[in-house]
């Protein structure tokens, strides 16, 4: 019974569901959401990691041909 009102309380923290939509879900269907969910997270704190610690994603270099300009009246 505390797995159920873990689902429950996971659900609701971190899906957004209420008490009442997690408890009247079917079973079968419960768990899908729950799964999926967990993995929706996972994939998230994933792409955040790999972001954050240099790993990949779009990087671009300021060269002198691509950096952008002051506005005229704040150029010296």
């Amino acid at each position: 019974m505390k797995n159920v009102y873990e689902q429950f309380f996971y659900m609701k923290y971190s899906g957004g569901w209420s008490f009442a939509e997690a408890y009247n879900l079917p079973i079968g269907l419960r768990n899908w959401f729950f799964e999926r969910l967990v993995k929706q997270l996972e994939d998230e704190k994933n792409a955040v990691e790999g972001k954050s610690s240099g790993g990949g994603g779009n990087r671009q270099t300021l060269t002198p041909h691509n950096q952008p300009k002051a506005p005229s009246n704040l150029r010296q």
